[in-house]
């Protein structure tokens, strides 16, 4: 479903990792099938309750197996890690200091393997974040969804961490489950122009997503439907960027 959607959408590439069905194994097998079309991230992210005792207990296993699979070159990126994430239905609530040993630890395994680090980190933790990303400013990190954030933090942190990408999936989505304010349109279709003036000012800082996937054909779809609604209210340079550069460079992929 994901490919034909991909095809009839214009998506050349995807960045996927394990869902709720899946695993770093399975996700490495479909991106071996697809090597044009998927990026394969692998993920040992606190909100699959098998994870969640390792973090809780900084037990440095996790790491050890997360920094197994980047050895094998097979992976490009390591994510999602949901380090402070909001519960929301079917999924609890995780809130581990952007500094805990697991974090740090990932982004040391990132640094060694030269891939960037796609993290969940909700509003409530940016003195820290921004503590991480000065700490590691050689390590790339996708800000996912933005941690929802509005639009003086997405500028305040984009300006002061050049290492910061935002990345925009869930956010363009014309009505979001968990609250009004978690989408940057203002009517279900436009973008807010302050939202567009920040985007075209610094597009190679963003990139489009659409979330969670699989969970039927007509939510994939709208997903699909609104990156591109997004995209067609930016310049053509910026929905270039936006729409594909920003991450295929992120990944070392030649569109």
């Amino acid at each position: 479903m994901q490919l034909d959607l991909m095809k009839r959408w214009g998506a050349s590439h995807a960045v996927v990792f394990w869902g709720g069905r899946s695993s770093n194994e399975s996700v490495a097998e479909a991106a071996s099938t697809f090597p044009d079309q998927l990026i394969p991230f692998a993920s040992i992210s606190p909100e699959r309750t098998a994870y969640r005792p390792a973090w809780i207990a900084s037990d440095d296993t996790l790491l050890n197996q997360l920094g197994a699979l980047l050895a094998t070159g097979q992976f490009k990126g390591i994510g999602e890690i949901s380090a402070v994430h909001f519960p929301s239905a079917g999924f609890d609530e995780t809130d581990f200091s952007p500094l805990s040993p697991m974090v740090t630890g990932i982004m040391e395994l990132a640094r060694k393997h030269r891939v960037p680090v796609m993290l969940h980190v909700e509003s409530t933790r940016m003195a820290e974040l921004s503590q991480l990303l000065e700490r590691y400013p050689d390590v790339p990190v996708i800000w996912a969804h933005g941690g929802y954030t509005p639009l003086f933090l997405a500028r305040r942190m984009l300006e002061r961490h050049p290492n910061l990408y935002y990345e925009l999936s869930a956010r363009t989505w014309p009505h979001h489950p968990r609250s009004p304010d978690y989408t940057i349109l203002r009517d279900g279709q436009q973008v807010w122009p302050e939202w567009l003036s920040l985007i075209e000012a610094m597009p190679h800082r963003f990139m489009v997503g659409t979330d969670a996937s699989n969970r039927s054909a007509s939510a994939d779809a709208m997903k699909f439907a609104s990156v591109q609604n997004f995209l067609a209210q930016l310049s053509p340079a910026a929905r270039e960027q936006v729409g594909s550069e920003t991450l295929l460079k992120l990944v070392g992929v030649r569109p």
